[in-house]
């Protein structure tokens, strides 16, 4: 599945950029994480380049794991990874699990990071998830609005998260 768009931009300086929403391909890993900047400027080191790219092949290679991008002329401008966790309740439908969602700063509010979710979302469906999460750590009302702008209620149920304790 993939969703191609012909659209105006104003921030950029192409006329007509094609913008295409699909899966993500093994060489763009370096785009990937040049994107994954504007999610954490400040991130943990990445390992070496030889494990990393094992990691990579890994991710790339399980039928559960999806990662789609936008790219607006052959560059990734925004991204978002689905994870179909398989299960035992609501009739052993799976469910999925939305991480990562960024756009780079440059294509903010131009409906790319919501594209980006439909896409997940349509994906999961596709596989008769009985639902899909996202947790967000922002606190601000733009980015909450968002995310139900994109069809995700707030309020549903309460979200926890655990972190190592040489992480608290």
């Amino acid at each position: 599945m993939t969703f191609k768009i012909v659209k105006n931009y104003p921030n950029t300086a192409l006329s007509k950029p094609i913008i295409t929403v699909r899966l993500i391909t093994r060489d763009e890993l370096p785009q990937l994480l040049a994107l994954y900047h504007h999610l954490n400027p400040v991130d943990a080191p990445l390992p070496a380049d030889d494990v990393l790219q094992s990691i990579w092949d890994g991710i790339l290679h399980d039928p559960r794991l999806y990662y789609i991008v936008a790219d607006v002329d052959n560059q990734l401008v925004a991204t978002c990874n689905l994870t179909i966790v398989p299960n035992l309740t609501r009739g052993a439908r799976p469910y999925g699990i939305i991480e990562n969602v960024v756009t780079h700063l440059d294509y903010r509010q131009q409906g790319l990071g919501t594209q980006v979710l439909h896409y997940a979302l349509a994906l999961a469906w596709e596989q008769q998830c009985y639902k899909v999460m996202l947790l967000s750590g922002s606190k601000r009302e733009e980015t909450l609005n968002f995310y139900e702008n994109a069809g995700f209620k707030r309020g549903l149920k309460t979200g926890f998260v655990a972190l190592p304790p040489e992480e608290l």
